[in-house]
């Protein structure tokens, strides 16, 4: 029940502090889908999966650090890829600072799930 709680609490706090982010650096949330990068996107966003997935059943049988250091490292992929082609496509916005944000509190986030998963106990 408490790692219900603590997934609900976490989410509004992304939610929110995404809105402040874009209200404070000016940015008009806007898709990449919607502009050139299209396919780079699509494409882009299938590769990482796939290698991932085929990946996957390397690291299940693993300990629990190796697990979590894998889902940093597809956290990074993802988030990185997304912040570089938002950088690239969408010109005129800083929309990418507040995926590298995201990206570095979710890498801290993951690095210490361990010790928050204990405190919750």
């Amino acid at each position: 029940m408490r790692f219900l709680i603590l997934i609900i609490v976490l989410t509004i706090f992304l939610f929110l502090l995404e809105k402040i982010l874009n209200k404070l650096l000016g940015v008009e949330k806007k898709k990449i889908s919607e502009s050139s990068g299209k396919k780079v996107d699509k494409w882009g966003r299938v590769i990482i999966l796939v290698i991932f997935l085929c990946t996957f059943p390397f690291f299940v049988v693993q300990e629990t650090n190796v697990m979590i250091w894998y889902w940093m490292i597809y956290l990074t992929a993802l988030l990185g890829f997304q912040s570089i082609l938002e950088w690239k496509y969408l010109k005129n916005s800083k929309q990418y600072v507040t995926t590298l944000i995201f990206l570095i509190l979710g890498v801290i986030f993951l690095y210490n799930i361990k010790y928050i998963l204990q405190l919750l106990g």
